[in-house]
Order: structure tokens, then C-alpha cells, then sequence
């Protein structure tokens, strides 16, 4: 279980155990990021039901503090990280790594972030208006296997986060985390589309920056969150 532990480490503000591990044991730590989002998803759904009970913007509030706080808003970082690289892009692949690399926010990546705030707001006031709870839960898990597809479908931008992890994802974690994902279906029939959102991710990133990084990483997340939780508000969900 020390993939998990790390995988809940790095991915959450949870407090837990320390462990000892190297850079393999790292990287593998991949293989457990859809079972932190069911965590991730579990924490939300608390808050909300919590809130909720004040009023439900009230509740989409809370969610959404939640929803930051529980991952340090480590994945809202990777977007406006990627937000900014894309305005860098057309001054060559040096100066995309360099703003990569870059540990300040730009203007892109206020925007990004920004917006994304706002987003995830509106769309979660639109679940809790309609008492619609177990999205909250299965969403965060379903956006966390992504990672594990875009490490194996692209290539490092650079030898850092996203470099590990490609070694380490094989064929049997993906076909696990899609079965679970079909199972889990049976009760969110949106989240089939979280596969094809992923796909767009992953051909977008290939098109524009030419691999992945953690920041795509992150930034995917983030935006295949986004997109379920439209999704599943369109499709009618469940509650």
C-alpha cells in the first residue's frame, strides 16, 4: 500500500504516515491517483451535504473550498502553468520549457484559474440544486485516471514528473481503472464520456505543446472535472 500512501501525499493536503520511497517507488505511485480521487470526491460530497443545509450556494461554496483545499490546488496550478505556456508557445520549444519551469503565475494563468473557479462554482450550484450528490463522489475518481492514459499516449515534454510516470503505467492499470470506470457507469452513465474527454486532452497537448509535462498532468484534471460535471448535468445524471 506505499503507492497509495504517496499517491495520497502528493496529490492531497490529507495528513499521513511518512514513508520511505525512491523515485520508482514514486512513479508508481501513478497507479493508485483514480483511488485519491474517490477520496478526493468522498471529502467534497461531505462538505456539501454539510453546507447545503444553509443553502445551496452555500453548499457549492463549501464544495468548492473543499475541493481546493483537500489537493493544495495543485491541479488549478498546472492549468495556469499550461495556460501561460500556451501564450509562449510560438517562441520555440526553449522558451515553453523556461515558462514551464517558471514557479510565477502569468496573466494566461490568472485567467485560467480564474475562470475554472468560477466554472466549477456554477456547475456545482447546478448539481446541489438538483440534489444531485453521488457525481460529486465518482467525478474526482473518473478525472484521475486520465493520467495514467496521457503518460502512456504521450511523450515527456522534459526529464521531470511526467517522465517518471510513463515508465511506470502499464496496459493492466489502464484496463483496471476502465473497468472499474464502466462499473461505475451502471450509476453515472456520464461518465463514459470521461474517456473521450481525456482523448481530446491528450491529441490537444500533442497538437499544441508536443508531450506531456505534470503540469499537463494537473491541468487535465482539472478541465476533465469540468467537463463530467457538464456533462453530467446535460445528461440528467443522478441523484
Amino acid at each position: 500500500m506505499k503507492g497509495l500512501v504517496l499517491a495520497i501525499q502528493f496529490l492531497t493536503r490529507l495528513p499521513m504516515t511518512k514513508v520511505t520511497a525512491n523515485e520508482t517507488d514514486f512513479a508508481r505511485s501513478i497507479r493508485w491517483f483514480p483511488a485519491v480521487g474517490a477520496i478526493v470526491g468522498l471529502s467534497v460530497m461531505f462538505a456539501v451535504n454539510l453546507a447545503v443545509r444553509i443553502d445551496p450556494w452555500i453548499g457549492a461554496l463549501a464544495g468548492l473550498l473543499c475541493w481546493v483545499g483537500v489537493t493544495g490546488a495543485l491541479h488549478l496550478d498546472g492549468l495556469g502553468d499550461i495556460a501561460d505556456a500556451c501564450g509562449a508557445v510560438h517562441k520555440g520549444r526553449d522558451r515553453l520549457l523556461a515558462v514551464l519551469a517558471d514557479p510565477h503565475v502569468g496573466s494566461f494563468g490568472v485567467v485560467a484559474i480564474g475562470l475554472q473557479l468560477i466554472v466549477k462554482l456554477l456547475l456545482l450550484h447546478a448539481l446541489v440544486e438538483r440534489g444531485m450528490m453521488l457525481p460529486l463522489l465518482l467525478i474526482p475518481f473518473a478525472a484521475r485516471i486520465g493520467p495514467l492514459l496521457w503518460a502512456r499516449m504521450l511523450p515527456p515534454l522534459h526529464a521531470g514528473l511526467g517522465a517518471r510516470f510513463a515508465d511506470a503505467v502499464k496496459t493492466i492499470h489502464i484496463a483496471l481503472w476502465i473497468s472499474l470506470l464502466i462499473i461505475a457507469a451502471w450509476w453515472l452513465p456520464a461518465l463514459l464520456a470521461a474517456p473521450l474527454l481525456m482523448l481530446v486532452w491528450g491529441l490537444w497537448l500533442k497538437r499544441r505543446l508536443g508531450g506531456i509535462s505534470g503540469d499537463g498532468h494537473g491541468a487535465g484534471i482539472e478541465l476533465v472535472e469540468s467537463g463530467l460535471l457538464f456533462v453530467v448535468l446535460i445528461a440528467g445524471g443522478t441523484t
